[in-house]
């Protein structure tokens, strides 16, 4: 019985972490996957194991994951775990890089990404409301926003620029289409 991983994907600020967290709430059989960061713990956000550069390379050398790609002057991992998982039968969710696409899709057969998108001011009211970039940093994301995805990557398109309740009922929807 094979799984499915659900890449969701957009710009920093478009609510990719709160989108997740109402998908699981609303259909438990659902879970995270646990990122890797090479990020301090005290910057918050996500649910995430944070290393130093030295342990990450370390755990990439001994196989710890699966996916991996550097972003925003810091390394991520996706643990070995959540491939085994996907395999034994779990749908679960990542946050990934639109750069790491093409490999997810060979890795993981049946990839779905959600790609999600915001107005350029709503991405930047939120990003300065998390308070983890100076404005110079905000600016350089914001320019980066609109990226397309990878040749060959199809996304689904949710946008998340109303009420989180909105994102995921249109995010299930996309997920199970079959359900509503």
């Amino acid at each position: 019985m094979s799984g499915r991983l659900i890449a969701i994907v957009g710009p920093s600020g478009v609510g990719k972490d709160s989108v997740m967290a109402g998908i699981v709430a609303a259909s438990p059989k659902v879970g995270i996957v646990r990122r890797v960061i090479t990020r301090a713990a005290e910057a918050g956000g996500e649910d995430f194991l944070a290393v130093t550069p030295q342990l990450f390379e370390q755990m990439r050398t001994e196989g710890a994951f699966c996916l991996t790609w550097a972003a925003h002057g810091l390394l991520y991992g996706i643990p070995e775990a959540a491939r085994d998982q996907v395999a034994e039968g779990a749908t679960l969710l990542v946050n990934l890089s639109r750069g790491v696409l093409p490999a997810a899709q060979k890795m993981f057969p049946g990839l779905l990404v959600l790609q999600l998108t915001a107005a350029p001011e709503v991405l930047a009211r939120r990003l300065a409301l998390r308070g983890r970039e100076n404005a110079e940093e905000i600016k350089g994301r914001l320019a980066r926003a609109e990226f397309a995805m990878p040749e060959g990557v199809a996304a689904r398109r949710l946008h998340n620029d109303g009420s989180l309740d909105e994102a995921v009922a249109q995010a299930l929807t996309l997920i199970h289409p079959e359900s509503v």
